[in-house]
């Protein structure tokens, strides 16, 4: 990824909140959210919470990676990341983050691994509604109601298997960095191996060892991820398509249907 890094390293308040997440980690709360604007570029460097975290921007694009996948968040989509799962952030846009930090006790219930989830209309209104309190808010009344709906609306939202595998060996790196810059470009092992200095074989075997998938499938994994972050802007099916390097609109919806369980246009609809 070539993008110009910033990285930030001084909190201003945002409406007279704190936006340094290390204000929020020792707050006698079950649940506190975090609202902080970032600009394009900006970087935050791999840190961990003892909080669980559902990452989530109201608008705006993140790349977030940990040490074994990468994951891209437009706005109808969050990242829940478990207690102590190290990870960086990195704003592709204008950046308006609304982080919600769960008890590690409770968090705990809502899974071990990072997993990119649906935000629903309802979980995005409850989420800027505890965003706007003050760190410290009220216990009763209407906000014990938006906490309690919240674990609700994350426990039953749905998990989309839009994660990138990232590998460590520097030859992958190479091919899975070019991959993601140009994902509609089609390149075999063959040509890749050619590139890195190592055999075909070698870059099978290694993508199967340090990502779970295959060449193919990992490649597939970030079409879909380009695929679903354009269809998210508005652009149409059959521009994906070609860009991707589908045949055509109906061999891109095929492998979205397997994929995601509907169809592109079912998708954009249920949303």
């Amino acid at each position: 990824m070539k993008q110009k890094i910033r990285i930030v390293s001084e909190a201003e308040d945002l409406d007279g909140r704190s936006v340094d997440y290390l204000d929020y980690q020792d707050v006698p709360r079950l649940m506190t959210a975090l609202a902080r604007n970032q600009m394009a570029g900006e970087y935050n460097p791999p840190h961990t919470h003892r909080h669980g975290q559902l990452l989530y921007a109201i608008s705006g694009v993140m790349r977030v990676a940990t040490l074994g996948g990468l994951w891209f968040l437009p706005p109808k989509r969050a990242l829940w990341i478990p207690a102590g799962e190290e990870h960086d952030q990195l704003m592709l846009s204008p950046v308006k983050m609304r982080s919600i930090y769960i008890e590690a006790d409770v968090a705990a219930s809502y899974g071990d691994s990072c997993r990119v989830v649906d935000v629903s209309l309802l979980l995005r209104e409850l989420i800027l509604v505890l965003a706007s309190e003050p760190i410290e808010y009220l216990l009763e009344g209407r906000n014990s109601h938006v906490v309690a709906l919240i674990l609700s609306e994350l426990e039953s939202a749905r998990t989309l298997p839009l994660e990138i595998p990232w590998p460590v060996d520097r030859r992958l790196l190479v091919v899975c960095n070019a991959i993601l810059d140009t994902p509609g470009r089609a390149r075999n092992v063959d040509y890749w191996a050619d590139k890195v200095g190592a055999s075909s074989r070698t870059l099978i075997r290694l993508f199967l060892k340090e990502t779970g998938l295959t060449f193919r499938h990992w490649v597939q994994q970030v079409r879909l991820v380009s695929a679903l972050n354009r269809l998210e802007k508005g652009e149409s099916i059959g521009l994906i398509a070609r860009d991707l390097g589908y045949v055509s609109a109906s061999a891109f919806s095929a492998m979205f249907r397997r994929a995601m369980g509907e169809s592109p246009r079912a998708f954009l609809i249920r949303e």
